[in-house]
């Protein structure tokens, strides 16, 4: 039933903001409440299940703390800003149809997604009235945080890049940039490992690293890394960049 309830939840919410998208005219709020949905995922299941429990709550956690840092992250980078380059090309390609198509095809999509990659909390939190061994737990939160780090200040070292006029062009080369071309991906993936690692103190957990593994595929070859790639390559130096520059995990430059 906990299934059913967070299927509702996710289906009412992902309803609720394309809602709000149409009548602002913009779709680019459906990136801004992706950490959301794991949220609401969190809420249901943790209030469904009533396992109020170390496990159980640092599951929830380390999940708000993402997804609400996350979501204020997209919410003041798009502020003021027009709509993603992404979904301007989706309404040319859609026309008319454009408002069911991106319902179905974008929002509920990726409400949907969400669910499938939240199987570390419906596991995690549902079996944690049996705690086998809370050493996972403390390897999971110091996973998490170096995927916080890694997730949180790749996204300031980039935004402060962007935002001075004189690189725009340019190819963000330094920080934690200089090691991977994308440590907020990283730093993502990282972080539903370290969750992972939380859900299986309990019985059957080992099963939940299949979120990760899951999202670490999508980001690697669907949704995020392929369509920067091909965004970036047309910057000057780019190519140089890469060559040199490891595409996900962090290793040092090369010559």
């Amino acid at each position: 039933m906990v299934v059913l309830y967070a299927v509702i939840a996710i289906f009412l919410f992902m309803t609720f903001v394309w809602m709000i998208a149409v009548k602002k005219d913009n779709y680019s709020i459906v990136d801004i409440v992706w950490g959301m949905t794991f949220m609401v995922t969190t809420a249901v299941v943790l209030l469904y299940s009533q396992e109020f429990n170390v496990v159980s709550w640092t599951i929830a956690i380390l999940v708000y703390i993402w997804g609400i840092r996350l979501s204020y992250y997209l919410f003041k980078r798009n502020a003021g800003k027009p709509e993603d380059y992404r979904y301007q090309a989706m309404r040319k390609n859609w026309g008319d149809q454009v408002k069911l198509r991106a319902y179905r095809r974008v929002f509920l999509l990726q409400g949907a997604i969400s669910l499938i990659l939240s199987l570390a909390i419906f596991i995690g939190i549902t079996q944690s009235d049996d705690i086998i061994s809370l050493i996972p737990l403390y390897i999971g939160v110091v996973v998490w945080i170096i995927g916080f780090f890694f997730e949180s200040v790749g996204d300031a070292q980039l935004r402060n890049f962007i935002d001075k006029p004189e690189n725009k062009g340019k190819v963000m080369t330094e920080g934690l940039w200089k090691y991977t071309r994308h440590p907020n991906y990283f730093g993502e993936a990282t972080m539903w490992y370290g969750i992972s690692f939380v859900a299986s103190s309990v019985p059957c957990g080992w099963l939940s690293f299949i979120s990760p593994i899951l999202l670490t595929i999508l980001l690697l070859k669907i949704s995020g890394v392929p369509l920067l790639e091909k965004k970036n390559a047309q910057k000057p130096g780019y190519a140089e960049y890469a060559r040199k520059t490891s595409v996900f995990v962090p290793m040092p430059p090369k010559n």
